[in-house]
């Protein structure tokens, strides 16, 4: 299992070559399939990358190009990687979206990545079909500055840190129970994971917490990450969320923390005591390692945004001359009560972007609206946007679009907004809902609102965290607001520093909007990163100019029920 060790690069690398300007190709060989492991303590199944997990570390330079080689030992399901924060210039069948960008890879048959990671930022990787996130197919990947660049800041040294949350249950127990009638709901997790490693039912600080439980470590997978610091550097902490459900609160003991990166961009450097992440989104903070060295310190990482029923997980800075086994004096930081949305928001405003950021045009050519709702469907719970819950095709958008093939998906335009007087305090009068693979088919280069409008679900007073993540771009933040979304909001717009981010936050009863260009060929998906969520349905298709798509793999898109026509009639 990665153990995140200082300036260390846990990734499997066959050849590097040399290109020119600098850049690299870096080729790797991975294999999916699964093994035993106990991440928390208990042992299970779990996805794993080349017999790790989590999955290897890739690392690279801004101007590198990544050439990975997947091969699926799984022995009865496909599988693809997401490339989570990667815009996929040029190479849109690349991102890793089962039926979306790609045909799902089967078993014992491989597929070639290749793509270029044009920006320097701290990214992850994931499963993206099925629920395979889940089940823990997921690993970080981190890029640097490109040779002779400088970051805005400096520090001595790095950690990586990404964070997860772990079921007992297998993903198909879950699929199945949220795909019954009743739905069976998931539940909460049994463990938070940092670096693949927690523990369930039990605390590490037992002993300052009464009515704790004392963790009983059996494995080394379960051991507790542990960060080993000089005193008096400063440390940048790379930090990311692939979280299935959970939001998460990070906080560290007697160390305050400097926000300096989201999602790949700089942002206006500010410091906090904690900060909420939301699956999907991922972070640069800079501590200073200035604290009393008798003592190591907890890293303490709790639920935000659902009434808590998992263990905090614990890791551990340990100062010179200390035991790394030696646990710190004091409590862990307390994660902030799970609904306190005041204490969310105050952190989540604070995230401007930094001086010399690309600024977003001052008008947009095309506003889409879209409500988030729960709702039946011949007796099923499903999410849907502007009440339709998504489906997908058997054969990829992006070969379908790029070839013209009829009856491929649905060519129905899909909503762009909702009814004028849907009231989004309350549950809505009709809860049924429609189904459909339409896709939203914007003109290329154009400049596009997205306002995200939260709503109650089916439940009177109940509405819930929604993280939004868009594949292909990133997008411009422009602001946020309770309740329904009016046309004088957009007066509120912050035009002047607005933060780029790919992954936002959508509050209980509230809004986001956004703003990106859609100037990337492709079809990309634009969905809720909560893994359940996504799976009843909780997303939309965008599509901008896939006739100049060039050199798709024929692999990439022949699958499904028209693929044939695509051999038959299109390809070579």
């Amino acid at each position: 299992m990665a153990n995140a060790p200082l300036l260390f690069i846990a990734c499997v690398v066959s050849v590097l070559l040399r290109t020119g300007g600098g850049a690299t190709i870096r080729r790797f060989k991975w294999e999916v399939g699964y093994i035993y492991a106990s991440p928390d303590c208990e042992e299970k199944l779990v996805m794993a990358i080349n017999g790790q997990f989590p999955g290897p570390t890739i690392r690279a330079k801004a101007g590198d190009t990544i050439h990975l080689q997947l091969k699926n030992t799984l022995h009865t399901e496909g599988v693809v990687i997401h490339w989570h924060g990667i815009r996929q210039h040029g190479t849109p069948w690349a991102d890793g979206t089962a039926s979306i960008s790609q045909c799902a890879i089967n078993p014992e048959e491989s597929f070639l990545y290749r793509f270029k990671v044009d920006k320097a930022g701290t990214y992850f990787y994931h499963g993206h079909y099925g629920m395979q996130r889940a089940a823990g197919l997921y690993g970080s990947l981190i890029v640097d500055v490109a040779d002779g660049e400088k970051e805005p800041f400096q520090y001595d040294g790095e950690f990586n840190l990404l964070l997860s949350d772990w079921y007992h249950k297998s993903i198909y127990d879950q699929m199945v129970g949220l795909s019954s009638r009743p739905m069976k709901w998931i539940g909460e997790p049994q463990s938070l994971l940092i670096n693949g490693r927690g523990q369930s039912n039990c605390s590490l600080a037992a002993s300052l917490i009464p009515g704790s439980s004392t963790c009983k470590l059996i494995s080394k997978d379960c051991e507790p990450v542990v960060l080993k610091v000089l005193p008096n550097k400063t440390y940048r902490l790379r930090i990311a969320s692939t979280t299935s459900l959970a939001s998460l609160n990070l906080a560290i003991g007697n160390h305050r923390m400097t926000v300096v990166e989201a999602d790949g961009n700089y942002v206006e450097p500010f410091t906090v005591d904690d900060m909420d992440i939301y699956s999907g989104e991922s972070y640069s903070v800079l501590i200073t390692t200035n604290q009393k060295t008798s003592s190591n310190y907890w890293i303490s990482v709790g639920v935000r945004g659902r009434k808590p029923d998992t263990q905090p997980s614990l890791a551990i800075i340990n100062y010179p001359p200390n035991s790394p086994s030696k646990l710190p004096e004091s409590s862990p930081p307390a994660t902030p009560l799970w609904n306190d949305y005041a204490h969310s928001k105050s952190f989540t405003y604070k995230i401007l972007a930094r001086q010399g950021t690309p600024k977003p045009p001052p008008n947009a050519d095309k506003q889409i609206a879209l409500l988030n709702t729960q709702n039946k469907m011949d007796g099923y719970t499903k999410w849907a946007i502007n009440n339709v819950s998504l489906a997908l095709p058997t054969t990829p958008y992006l070969g379908s679009m790029r070839y013209h093939l009829k009856n491929a998906f649905d060519t129905k335009k899909p909503p762009e907004s909702f009814p004028s007087d849907y009231d989004v305090m309350k549950p809505a009068k009709n809860q049924n809902t429609t189904q459909s693979t339409n896709a939203y088919v914007f003109q290329f280069n154009s400049t596009i609102d997205v306002i995200l409008q939260n709503a109650n679900a089916i439940a009177e007073n109940v509405s819930e965290i929604h993280p939004w993540h868009l594949h292909g771009h990133d997008f411009w933040v422009l602001g946020y607001g309770d309740g329904r979304f009016q046309k004088k909001d957009v007066s509120t717009f912050n035009l002047k520093n607005p933060p780029l981010r790919n992954t936002v936050v959508i509050f209980p009863y509230g809004w986001t909007a956004l703003r990106f260009i859609a100037d990337n060929p492709g079809v990309w998906a634009f969905h809720c990163h909560i893994e359940p969520h996504l799976h009843m349905g909780m997303g939309v298709i965008f599509a901008e100019g896939v006739e100049y798509v060039r050199n798709i793999p024929r692999e990439a898109i022949t699958c499904g029920m028209t693929g044939k026509m695509l051999i038959d009639n299109h390809l070579p």
